[in-house]
């Protein structure tokens, strides 16, 4: 089921400083699947999907994708970065401008919790008959082997 991001939340896509997409992204758990709506004044800014390299030195001269009509929509349709600048001079320089990271899903391994209150030396019993009988099957294994 995917999640609808509005980027910048109430703030939007912005350069007036209002937002750290930094840590607006690192807040997040993105998936596949799931949509950033970028929200600004189109007479003032753009989206520019780029790569990498663009997006740290804040190139927007190749970028992958452009989105200019002021309320872009963007699905995240794979694992990996997805770098995001505005085009406009200064305003990537400015903040303007977010890393957005699909992971890949985690498995949920729960792990194997024991009792929370045993009397004392029952665990030590446990062990102890669990050697035992780990003892008794390795010598039967083993007598087998020597027919």
């Amino acid at each position: 089921m995917a999640t609808v991001y509005r980027v910048g939340d109430s703030a939007g896509w912005t350069s007036m400083g209002q937002v750290d997409y930094q840590d607006w992204a690192a807040s997040k758990n993105f998936h596949v699947g799931d949509i950033l709506v970028f929200n600004y004044n189109n007479q003032f800014h753009n989206v520019k999907q780029v790569k990498h390299q663009g997006f740290e030195s804040c190139n927007a001269t190749s970028p992958i994708a452009t989105y200019t009509n002021g309320s872009d929509t963007v699905t995240l349709e794979k694992l990996g970065h997805f770098y995001f600048i505005c085009g406009y001079p200064g305003h990537c320089q400015a903040g303007q401008k977010i890393d957005v990271f699909v992971p890949p899903p985690t498995l949920n391994l729960s792990p194997v919790t024991s009792p929370q209150s045993s009397p004392s030396g029952s665990s030590s019993l446990y062990f102890s008959n669990l050697f035992w009988s780990l003892g008794v099957l390795l010598a039967f294994c083993l007598s087998g082997l020597a027919y």
